[in-house]
């Protein structure tokens, strides 16, 4: 089997378990080897007596069946029962919808049961637990256990099951060159695989993780490396004699443009009239004023007959920068029209925006992925912009791109990254900063709260609601269980339901929805319609809705830097005072990492201290901060992985630009293999 064969073909996945993994984007067999473990557990002694302090939650007892099993049938469900002893402490055992297991629960058999136990008025209660010889049980011990992202319907054992059939049956080759493996001290490739998914020790685990976060930066900057070389265009001066309105329009604002923002201006202009430049990225702290530097860039164009288009990551925030721009033409008497596509609008909407752009008319598009389809062509384009561009892959960033007469490219990101990373990664572009934040924004308060003071938290959230305002609350991240991303936040979402009774309503978001529900989700909580808005990291991104001034962040400590500090720059984005709230969980012992957060709103800094306080090798789980949408790699904690990659890319590609020796061969070889998860993922 080989990384494009369809995922039915492994051992044991038939059409049923296929379609549970499409809903987690898994379709062939290297999405699966790909598909990493959010996090890892070890399973704990088992007890033979219960522990006086237990209040409840996960347990291993080792206990001997001594009672008769029951399982009573009904047109509903199975429900087998029994009853065991842990010690003096009687414990009611229920199953439900798994009558097979009365064959592993002989009278006299010595077990040990791992799963959930609680108290309530009746006594104890284990409800679905693990049944596991104690032999059984001891080879589980021996090794760490994945826990995997899931979907309803699809449990944490097929998903790892299907897993070890793949590596089992894959055949994986060793791409990077020996000398550079023996170099850096690498373990081998499809070792590197199988520890990541079932490593015996955490040892083991970094080691193959190291492995692994060095080949995906390795794809993506080959990629890109291989891209730029085939840019052999003679770029042209682009010339701008008009610029009236793009003056007026300037002066009609109603705040002064920030440095930072006049720079990127000046910037784009002397790319576009000398023509030696063609690609610059503006990275800009969140709430920076990215998007009117956008909108007067494309009103510069547009008033001397270019039409330009901006790419978003989502639909959300395509619309929202729709909506933007229609503001502002109307506000500032701007006469080129704006148009929306995206994917989810109808044939007979798609159709009508495709006629506008093939013609002779100057307009301004905005949208996201449909922007590259093929049916798309353009008059004119003279400006081709992605937005939150690390979001986007190399290929459908190039796709866009050559839509026009070699169009000139802006990318915009508010992922603070310190330099020498950022000359990395962007190796093909120009690089413009904006620091400062607009003079209208009042810096955002943030405190650390302990669980002690939870309840003031949210006291203090009712007051902000009360006075007009709303709040995000980020969901606490998902212990190693069975609970899906969907489950978890849907349950901690009737939690603040009921806290907040009569008082305020809750949305919810989570990464499972479809772009329609999460649209629909969105457009409440921005219409205020909605109060409270309970999600995953998924609003991390783009979402402007100046009404909320409440940044609430569970298990705050468990996040990277960067993450935290893009899930605050939600609020802040109005003229209120608006605050972030980091709450940190019981497990927390060095609160260093959220001080430095406490302490400071300026992201560059922030990214800074991030990359000296974590360093290489820092282990925080599979991926924390967000940046470059990376499968594994952290753009921080590897920080000395990229730069070990850009050195071996370069030597590479000086030697063999072509990839026509032996070992370029493979190299290409795998590239084709995995253009699928590299192209869809990034």
């Amino acid at each position: 089997m080989n990384y494009n064969d369809d995922i039915t073909k492994i051992k044991g996945v038939g059409e049923k378990t296929a379609k549970l993994f499409q809903k987690l984007n898994l379709t062939q067999i290297g999405d699966l080897v790909n598909f990493y473990p959010r996090t890892y557990f070890a399973y704990p002694d088992a007890v033979e007596e219960l522990p006086e302090d237990f209040e409840g939650g996960t347990i291993s007892i080792l206990v001997r069946i001594q009672k008769k099993v029951f399982t009573k049938h009904s047109a509903r469900m199975d429900v087998t029962t029994t009853q065991v002893t842990l010690g003096d402490t009687p414990i009611s055992l229920v199953w439900f919808r798994m009558p097979y297991v009365r064959n592993q629960l002989e009278p006299g058999k010595l077990v040990i049961l791992y799963g959930p136990m609680k108290k309530d008025n009746t006594g104890y209660k284990m409800e679905q637990a693990a049944i596991y010889t104690p032999e059984q049980y001891r080879t589980l011990q021996s090794s760490l256990q994945p826990v995997y992202h899931l979907t309803k319907g699809l449990s944490n054992q097929t998903v790892k099951k299907s897993v070890q059939a793949s590596l089992e049956e894959l055949s994986i080759v060793d791409y990077v060159p020996e000398a550079f493996l023996s170099k850096h001290g690498f373990v081998e490739l499809p070792l590197a695989y199988e520890k990541i998914h079932f490593p015996l020790t955490m040892d083991e685990l970094g080691e193959a993780r190291r492995r692994l976060v060095y080949d995906e930066f390795f794809d993506f900057i080959l990629r890109v490396q291989l891209e730029k070389a085939k840019e052999e265009i003679e770029y042209h001066p682009i010339e701008l004699p008009v610029r009236n309105l793009y003056d007026k329009v300037r002066w009609q604002l109603p705040f002064q443009l920030t440095a930072g923002q006049v720079d990127c201006l000046e910037a784009i202009e002397r790319d576009l009239l000398q023509g030696d430049c063609r690609q610059r990225l503006i990275q800009g702290d969140v709430g920076s004023g990215k998007t009117i530097v956008a909108f007067l860039a494309m009103l510069r164009m547009a008033e001397n007959g270019y039409q330009s288009a901006i790419m978003a990551p989502t639909e959300v925030l395509a619309a929202q920068h729709y909506e933007t721009f229609r503001e502002y033409c109307e506000l500032y008497q701007v006469p080129y029209p704006v148009y929306l596509l995206m994917g989810s609008m109808s044939a007979k909407e798609k159709k009508e925006v495709y006629a506008h752009l093939a013609s002779n008319e100057i307009c301004f598009v905005i949208g996201t992925h449909a922007l590259i389809q093929k049916k798309v062509e353009f008059h004119n384009l003279g400006m081709v912009i992605t937005d939150e561009q690390h979001r986007f892959g190399v290929k459908q960033r190039m796709n866009l791109s050559v839509k026009g007469e070699h169009p000139y490219v802006l990318v915009m990101s508010a992922t603070p990254i310190p330099r020498t990373l950022a000359m990395i990664l962007y190796g093909d572009m120009q690089i413009s900063t904006i620091r400062s934040a607009p003079k209208d924004r009042l810096p955002i308060k943030n405190a650390i709260i302990d669980e002690a003071n939870r309840t003031k938290a949210y006291q203090f959230i009712a007051r902000e609601i009360q006075a007009g305002h709303q709040a995000y609350i980020i969901c606490p991240l998902i212990e190693a269980s069975e609970t899906t991303e969907a489950e978890n936040v849907t349950e901690y979402a009737k939690k603040i339901e009921r806290l907040f009774a009569g008082k305020a309503t809750v949305g919810v978001l989570h990464g499972r929805m479809t772009p329609e529900e999460k649209n629909t989700v969105m457009h409440r909580f921005a219409e205020n319609e909605t109060n409270i808005l309970v999600s995953t990291t998924v609003v991390e991104v783009g979402v402007n809705v100046p009404n909320a001034t409440v940044m609430m962040i569970e298990n705050a400590n468990r996040f990277g830097l960067a993450q935290l500090h893009q899930l605050r720059g939600r609020v802040g984005r109005g003229s209120a005072q608006s605050y972030c709230m980091f709450i940190k969980d019981k497990s927390c012992k060095d609160a260093k990492r959220l001080e430095i957060l406490n302490g400071s709103n300026d992201g560059f800094e922030i990214a800074a201290e991030d990359l000296k306080l974590r360093g290489p090798g820092d282990f925080y789980g599979i991926r924390q901060s967000g940046d470059m949408n990376f499968t594994i790699a952290d753009i921080y904690q590897d920080a000395d992985i990229l730069t070990m990659v850009s050195e071996d890319v370069g030597q590479i590609l000086s030697l063999d630009p072509e990839l026509t020796s032996a070992d370029g061969a493979l190299i290409r070889t795998h590239l084709k293999q995995t253009e699928h998860q590299i192209y869809d993922n990034l």
